[in-house]
């Protein structure tokens, strides 16, 4: 029988467990500011971080709005970042999983506002999903 998590997740790597439960050991300044506002249902939803799903851990990711936000470092500015995020971002949207990329500098000076822009998105992903719509 499946276990309680197989049922409700989508797959992922044995591996990458590890993986996540160091990354969320060695959170980022910016990752450890959106988690104070994504953490404990704040936003009316919960929230996991450091989340495994596939063959990537993906930084905040709501299971209820399949919502993955993202907080990207400079590495993230390359050309190799950008083309593995476009193809990540691809595969996740394949699953239905809307992912939302933020900067480090945007997530330290506007995290507030950043809070809002989520808030919406996950509202909005859950209206949809209630409203049997699907993604266009």
């Amino acid at each position: 029988m499946r276990s309680l998590l197989q049922r409700h997740f989508p797959k992922y790597s044995k591996r990458l467990v590890s993986v996540a439960r160091t990354l969320r050991r060695r959170m980022t300044d910016a990752e450890k500011k959106l988690w104070s506002f994504l953490r404990d249902n704040q936003l009316g939803v919960k929230f996991r971080r450091q989340f495994p799903i596939g063959k990537h851990v993906l930084d905040f990711y709501c299971h209820e709005a399949k919502l993955d936000v993202e907080v990207d470092g400079d590495q993230h500015n390359t050309d190799d970042g950008t083309r593995n995020d476009v193809d990540r971002d691809s595969g996740l949207e394949q699953q239905d999983i809307k992912v939302l990329r933020y900067s480090n500098s945007e997530v330290m000076e506007q995290t507030e506002a950043l809070a809002d822009d989520i808030l919406e998105e996950v509202r909005a992903r859950i209206q949809r999903q209630t409203n049997g719509e699907g993604e266009t």
